[in-house]
């Protein structure tokens, strides 16, 4: 597959004086490139910076990992249901030496692996249909000409002494030797990665080719227009690997062809970002890539963010791959008869503590179903759930078993406040044996958002149109607690679950679509509520993330005034690293595009809850599906129209943040939520609160 070109770069400068500076700025560059070609000079001008920042890691690492565990479990569930194709050549550890023949087959095992990871992601994630070809192909580099050959190829050459690293490509046949603005990945394959952190030679040497794959894409027509300013390097020995990943402006580097060490390692010093990932294990000692190990698995993610800077996001995302995780954990408790697996009242697995023996045993199919399952603590209506905070005890009595999607939640009473209601949030039981299989979505709905409420007390957010953290600790199971310590857990199966308590209470928005009792007003006082939500988040530089009609709640018990309330902050983002939920329906585009928030995003996905209140969820099975959707609705005002047959005010705030979706510029706030408040105030005789 050749390589699309990028449209903006062809069409620059329409003017003689912008053509002429900006092949000027691409030759400058280009004559740095060809100057800039010894690793060992470029890594001795940053023995300084690397023995400075070498002392500031004995008190805490200086280089920040680039993946979130988190994420990495969520690329593992993805992973789940796609094969990677089985390696025959592999690096041995066994008889590692430094014989030729063992430093042969490691480069062949390399290409092999990286072969294997991006046709598996390409067919998993990109490929629209089978027998796409895969569009990329994996070289080695010679250092000495600094041009790609396919590994047999250069080891009958007798080039083995020359190989400096494997790199993966956009697959181009006018160029067989591959093309440096091409580079999606590259590889260092070097002895003895497996410690604490790389040592100078091999970091130096990784940002060295780091650098030189940015300053490529900067005077390339190729379009990396999702990441052109970012670029993995993989670490890898005969058993471990790791990433770095270099971020950075390359316009900020100062291209002087005469100094271009110096200007290159200050440009590193200076002016980029660089995350190092831990060093872990990809090949066991006999060879085999231990694929959904967390090694190898950061090592694919990082491949998996190279390819989709420059294809962008994928048809199929990470979001909907994991979807299918319960089903499959459900599958896998079945088949291996793991007590009773069917659901209970509130939609969550029946557990049950079993006795496990080291020995492995012949089960017969009629010795299997003499099993009874022991009794199991459920969650109904009238059960009391005690809470353990640092400080104290507390009980809720569950008064309500509800479900927000496929999640369960539940209305309680605090015991010592009868009259008092509050919503109680449940999270995974910790896995005894499988911590992977810890439901992701309930870790969002209880530890995460757990801890951006809390944020949101500790900075001082004060609007009653935000959830309150009411409590939060860890289930007081029945009986004696075996624990050893008061950080660890015993053999009960609900010792250790997190519990998340939040007022005030209300009815969800969908539930008030289902019955109709969703009106104009309602419309607009959500529209007023949810903004107000979100002013205030957004001042302490908090954004939602994840709206839609079960994470708005209308609050009407013991108010004179009725009101909503932005719940469900979960995939709340606070850092750039953070990642929003991805709703097909809901989420912005720039969220689908990008896997990011912009300023507007999360009006964005407000103007869409409001729109899709008042007519037919459209059937989205893709992202680009659900882009196309979204660009014919903007474009032929479908979203204007519906919400101007609502209220003026509606048409008129959707049409703001039209102008605003994907630009960078903030929302103003504090003009909608006046006008919003008068068009109530007007329309309705209705005076309500506005918290900035």
């Amino acid at each position: 597959m050749e390589a699309k070109s990028s449209p903006d770069l062809e069409s620059i400068g329409s003017g003689t004086t912008t053509k002429r500076s900006s092949g000027s700025r691409s030759r400058i560059r280009r004559d740095f490139l060809t100057r800039f070609t010894d690793s060992e000079r470029f890594t001795e001008n940053l023995q300084d910076w690397f023995g400075s920042v070498s002392e500031n890691d004995k008190i805490k690492p200086v280089f920040e990992p680039p993946f979130e565990l988190v994420e990495l479990q969520k690329f593992d569930y993805a992973l789940e249901g796609v094969s990677f194709q089985q390696l025959t050549r592999m690096p041995n550890a066994v008889y590692a030496s430094t014989s030729t023949s063992v430093e042969a087959n490691a480069y062949l095992a390399v290409e092999d692996f990286l072969h294997a990871a991006v046709k598996s992601l390409w067919e998993a994630f990109w490929s629209s249909q089978e027998e796409e070809p895969v569009p990329f192909s994996v070289g080695c580099l010679f250092s000495e000409n600094l041009k790609f050959y396919q590994a047999e190829k250069a080891l009958a050459l007798g080039r083995l002494d020359g190989l400096s690293a494997t790199g993966v490509l956009l697959k181009n046949p006018r160029h067989p030797h591959g093309k440096w603005d091409h580079v999606l990945e590259l590889a260092l394959l070097r002895p003895e990665v497996g410690s604490r952190q790389p040592s100078l030679p091999v970091l130096g040497e990784a940002l060295f080719y780091a650098l030189r794959v940015l300053i490529s894409r900067s005077v390339s027509r190729l379009d990396f227009s999702q990441s052109a300013n970012c670029v993995f390097v993989l670490l890898v020995d005969l058993q471990y690997g790791g990433v770095v990943k270099v971020e950075g402006d390359v316009s900020k580097l100062d291209f002087d062809v005469n100094n271009v060490y110096d200007c290159a390692a200050d440009w590193i010093k200076n002016h980029s970002k660089i995350s190092v990932s831990p060093i872990d294990r990809i090949w066991n000692k006999l060879g085999n890539a231990n694929w959904r190990d967390i090694g190898a698995l950061q090592v694919v993610f990082a491949t998996y963010h190279s390819i989709m800077q420059y294809f962008g996001p994928p048809r199929h995302s990470i979001e909907d791959l994991a979807a299918d995780h319960s089903s499959r954990v459900h599958s896998r408790r079945q088949e291996r008869q793991l007590g009773d697996t069917g659901l209970n009242e509130n939609g969550m697995f029946r557990l049950q503590q079993r006795t496990m023996s080291p020995e492995i045993v012949e089960v017969h199919e009629e010795e299997s179903s003499k099993i009874e399952p022991e009794p199991l603590m459920k969650l109904e209506v009238g059960s009391v759930l005690w809470l353990e905070d640092s400080n104290y005890q507390k009980g809720y009595q569950i008064n309500q078993v509800l479900t927000n999607g496929t999640l369960p939640y539940h209305i309680a009473s605090p015991v010592d406040e009868a009259g008092k209601s509050v919503f109680l949030y449940v999270g995974s039981p910790p896995s005894q044996l499988e911590p992977a299989l810890e439901d992701m979505n309930l870790w969002y709905q209880v530890q995460r958002q757990t801890k951006m409420l809390s944020i949101m007390r500790q900075r001082g957010l004060s609007s009653k149109y935000l959830p309150q953290l009411h409590g939060s600790g860890r289930i007081i199971h029945p009986g004696q607690c075996q624990k050893p310590s008061s950080g660890g857990r015993c053999d009960h199966p609900w010792c250790g679950t997190p519990i998340l308590v939040t007022t005030p209470v209300g009815e969800t928005v969908s539930d008030m679509v289902n019955e109709g009792r969703f009106g104009p007003e309602e419309a607009i006082r959500c529209c007023h509520d949810c903004l107000s939500a979100l002013s205030s988040s957004s001042s302490a530089g908090i954004r939602h993330g994840d709206i839609r009609p079960e994470n708005v709640v209308y609050v009407t018990s013991g108010v004179r005034q009725p009101y909503f309330v932005l719940i469900g902050w979960g995939h709340a983002v606070l850092e750039d690293r953070d990642r929003p939920a991805m709703n097909l329906h809901f989420s912005s585009t720039y969220a689908l595009q990008e896997g990011k928030l912009c300023a507007a995003s999360d009006a964005e996905s407000l103007i869409y809850m409001l729109y899709f209140c008042f007519g037919d969820l459209p059937d989205l099975d893709s992202v680009e599906g659900a882009l196309q959707w979204r660009e014919t609705s903007w474009s032929k005002r479908l979203i204007q129209q519906k919400l101007g047959d609502v209220s003026t005010i509606l048409k008129a705030f959707s049409d703001y943040v039209d102008s605003l979706c994907g630009t960078p510029y903030p929302l103003d706030y504090g003009i909608w939520l006046r006008r919003l408040k008068r068009n109530l105030s007007e329309d309705h005789g209705k005076e309500i609160e506005t918290s900035g």
